[in-house]
């Protein structure tokens, strides 16, 4: 497992990616990730809820309530106009963190003389 610090600086764009192949509940969302992740990354309730209601209030994210057959309604959340764009922000951003550390990792970073 993964240090939750790490963990949750990605939860807002992993729930956004997440959520370009379509909709989903809370549990499938962590479960999704968690698969993914081949067990590395793991959320509960009180560390995914909070960041679902936050992308809602950003209007990132909507919900809607259904009914299941498995037991009792669910809310799905599905990505917003505003929340696709959001995704592409999210991945450059992220993209970039990747980029450099890559690069730190595999090679001998100079500065220049003198530093």
């Amino acid at each position: 497992m993964l240090p939750k610090t790490l963990t949750t600086a990605a939860l807002r764009p992993m729930v956004l990616a997440t959520l370009v192949n379509g909709e989903a509940y809370g549990y499938q969302l962590s479960q999704r990730i968690e698969w993914i992740s081949g067990g590395a990354i793991e959320w509960n309730a009180g560390t995914l809820y909070p960041v679902l209601h936050r992308l809602e209030t950003e209007r990132l994210i909507e919900s809607v309530w259904r009914s299941s057959d498995a037991g009792p309604r669910r809310k799905y959340y599905r990505l917003t106009t505003k929340g696709r764009k959001a995704v592409e922000t999210e991945k450059a951003q992220w993209m970039t963190v990747h980029d450099v550390l890559v690069r730190l990792w595999q090679s001998d970073v100079s500065f220049g003389a003198g530093t």
